[in-house]
């Protein structure tokens, strides 16, 4: 064969695809916060940060609004081509909007009662929703699984238009949602992503917030902006699949 007949061939066969990076999910993985396109997904989010610096093929999958039964139908975008899948969910399950809602509206004690109705849910009824999908993700794929959990919202000191109070039975629900994300994960043979060291003094009512308090569009409030995704669920990303 000669040289130039050589390079002809090269030139034809097609270079090998990019592994798959599958990212599944809620509104903490689509990027609410920071920006949005369709479905809540940011440019800013950091499935797309990651990928872009690993070299992976996205596969955007995570929709804002999402709960435990829709991401197992986004799990169906899941090919023998994906290396990596992250899930981020539960929060909406265990009604985050009512929550926030209750919480920034009412009284402290409407407050509490609430998040402890949250709370009952999540250990009683969340793991069940979470085993079932753990499930369909690794009836499709063997590849590496990574669960991201969620931060603590709020600085549990300083000035801030929720009192303590609020900010600590939040902050606690946060904690017993990540026990239970990281129990069932692990269960599933999941790595699990903690992130809330990474937010720690950066939430709402910090000096430098990586979370949205109250704003507009209204739907962007309490959910982590553009440093909160490069600096918060970035990095803890990055060590999970280290």
């Amino acid at each position: 064969m000669n040289l130039l007949a050589a390079v002809m061939l090269v030139a034809l066969v097609p270079a090998p695809a990019a592994p798959e990076y599958v990212a599944l999910g809620d509104s903490y993985a689509a990027g609410l916060g920071a920006e949005r396109e369709s479905c809540g997904r940011s440019p800013a989010a950091h499935p797309r940060l990651y990928a872009e610096s690993r070299g992976l093929a996205l596969v955007f999958a995570a929709c804002a609004g999402a709960e435990t039964a829709e991401v197992e139908r986004q799990a169906e975008r899941i090919t023998r081509r994906t290396s990596l899948v992250t899930i981020t969910v539960g929060g909406n399950d265990a009604g985050f909007t009512d929550v926030i809602t209750t919480c920034v509206l009412r009284s402290d004690r409407a407050c509490e009662r609430r998040v402890g109705e949250s709370e009952r849910f999540v250990r009683d009824e969340l793991p069940g929703r979470l085993d079932a999908l753990n499930a369909a993700v690794r009836d499709r794929t063997s590849a590496h699984v990574v669960v991201l959990g969620y931060p603590h919202l709020f600085a549990p000191e300083g000035a801030c238009v929720l009192s303590e109070d609020k900010r600590a039975a939040l902050n606690r629900a946060a904690d017993l949602l990540d026990e239970v994300l990281r129990a069932r994960a692990e269960a599933a043979g999941f790595t699990f992503a903690d992130v809330r060291g990474q937010f720690a003094e950066h939430g709402v009512c910090s000096d430098d917030p990586w979370i949205n308090d109250l704003t507009l569009p209204v739907d962007y409030s309490y959910h982590p902006n553009a440093a909160g995704h490069r600096h918060g669920y970035l990095p803890a990303l990055t060590r999970a699949t280290a």
